[in-house]
């Protein structure tokens, strides 16, 4: 499959043809309905004659250009409608068949505070251009109809409030939120590509909208990506604002799969300068070694890193609730654990139950609620590097530990 995508080195048009590449170069293997053999990039520096070349042959055409910043209102209609229809007309001269997909947008419902756009409006006549076309000539057409889009690569200080703050956080600059209780509708461009692609398979959602709501619909005339999240102003610059704290506090927020929390993260990230990409740790150190806390999360625990000196024991202690997981990562020791308090049945203590531990195999070996427990490093000259799991953050308030050797 040949296909063409017009607006390539806009936002969406990166996005798209990065994994339309993928699945060209068989670096994704999840959509194996689609053997796509040429991805054709369009934009306003590419040699006007090769949109004619393209045409020509191709067999699927992302039709994502057009103009959103004019110098003046009326260049919308000749860079959205004029384009469009003259990319529609070469089809047809050309005799081309092939599926064209269109990127319009919610303004072109003309209502609410769109009701006088002239953005909206150029892309209200592409739609029905593309509808036109379509009953002319046969050709299928899906025509989208894009909410407030974010992710990485999007431009800060164009047409994305989400990438304007996400730059302005990420870098340490200022930025002003006019009301912080404007809600607006977002799609992640993840969510987007991948309906685009589905679409592509031939398996697009199909809607009509009622306003700018999309209703789904399976004749519809439109088509649409059904994952949205709708967030307000203030909530996106406050979870920026946590994201941004996080070397310093450790702590890594909830972020549920599929959560707008997950997706504004990873577009967080994508806006950081060199210098906040790397961040260095608090270590604590003492005469048997040191301890580093590594991430915390609010619900599952936090992640350690401990280092001992050769023939060092750590530990001696138990917990009431608190459980944890030890990983040797490099060196060798011996974990103990001993249920603590007498055994009813023998009068004694609980015995010891012991764990070798070795870089060379590498093991999860779990510290029981209710179980005192050390760890002890074998080696007289090497230091024993272990990865440590909490189920829970320390709590100085309430530590949850009591030192009684094993």
């Amino acid at each position: 499959m040949k296909i063409l995508v017009t607006g390539a080195k806009g936002f969406v048009g990166r996005n798209l043809v990065e994994n339309l590449k993928n699945i060209r170069d068989k670096k994704d293997r999840t959509r194996p309905g689609v053997a796509v053999a040429e991805v054709w990039e369009y934009d306003v520096d590419t040699e006007k004659s090769l949109l004619d070349e393209y045409l020509k042959k191709c067999d699927f055409v992302f039709h994502l250009g057009g103009i959103n910043r004019p110098k003046e209102s009326s260049e919308f209609m000749d860079g959205n409608f004029g384009f469009t229809r003259s990319l529609l007309d070469k089809l047809a001269f050309y005799q081309d068949k092939c599926p064209v997909m269109f990127s319009s947008s919610i303004q072109a419902a003309l209502t609410g505070r769109y009701e006088d756009s002239e953005y909206g409006k150029s892309k209200l006549a592409g739609e029905e251009l593309l509808f036109s076309y379509s009953q002319k000539t046969g050709s299928k057409v899906l025509v989208y109809r894009f909410p407030n889009l974010f992710g990485k690569w999007c431009r800060p200080n164009y047409n994305s409030a989400v990438a304007t703050f996400c730059s302005a956080v990420a870098n340490g600059q200022p930025y002003t939120v006019h009301d912080r209780s404007t809600e607006l509708e977002l799609l992640y461009i993840d969510d987007l590509v991948n309906g685009l692609l589905n679409g592509l398979e031939g398996n697009e959602c199909r809607c009509e909208y009622e306003g700018m709501d999309a209703v789904p619909k399976q004749e519809g005339r439109y088509c649409y990506v059904p994952v949205t999240h709708r967030v307000t102003l203030g909530e996106i610059v406050d979870r920026l604002e946590i994201f941004k704290n996080m070397p310093a506090t450790l702590m890594i927020p909830a972020m549920p799969a599929g959560s707008f929390a997950k997706k504004l993260y990873s577009t967080y990230l994508s806006y950081l300068p060199k210098s906040e990409i790397a961040y260095s740790f608090k270590t604590n150190f003492d005469e048997r070694g040191s301890f580093t806390e590594l991430i915390k999360t609010e619900n599952c625990g936090q992640i350690s890193v401990n280092v001992e000196k050769p023939g060092v024991t750590k530990g001696q202690h138990w917990h009431n609730s608190k459980w944890e997981i030890f990983i040797v990562v490099s060196g060798q020791g011996l974990i103990q654990e001993r249920k603590v308090g007498i055994n009813p049945e023998t009068g004694k203590e609980y015995p010891v139950i012991e764990f070798k531990v070795t870089d060379k195999e590498l093991q999860a070996v779990q510290m029981l609620p209710g179980y005192t427990h050390n760890i002890i490093n074998l080696s007289k000259t090497e230091p024993l590097v272990t990865l440590m799991w909490a189920n829970e953050p320390l709590d100085s308030g309430h530590p949850d530990t009591f030192h009684e050797n094993v």
